[in-house]
């Protein structure tokens, strides 16, 4: 299992993106993470739009710093 980094975060800012690539990305989050919990803060009906917000926290024991965005 891959291990979130620090400089993962900036990969979130990347678009576009595939949702595979997303989901895996946000697996390995969680997976990091001593806590999650998401919420959704807006869904739009007629154009199915939505906003969900992720919010956690990294398990620090396994934090990687190394850049792997490069």
């Amino acid at each position: 299992m891959n291990r979130f980094g620090f400089y993962d975060f900036k990969w979130f800012e990347k678009t576009p993106t595939s949702p595979q690539a997303l989901k895996c990305k946000i697996t390995d989050l969680i997976f990091s993470s001593w806590n999650a919990r998401c919420r959704v803060e807006n869904i739009n009906p007629e154009t199915g739009e939505y906003r969900i917000v992720l919010q956690g926290t990294i398990d620090w024991g396994n934090w990687n710093t190394t850049d792997s965005t490069k």
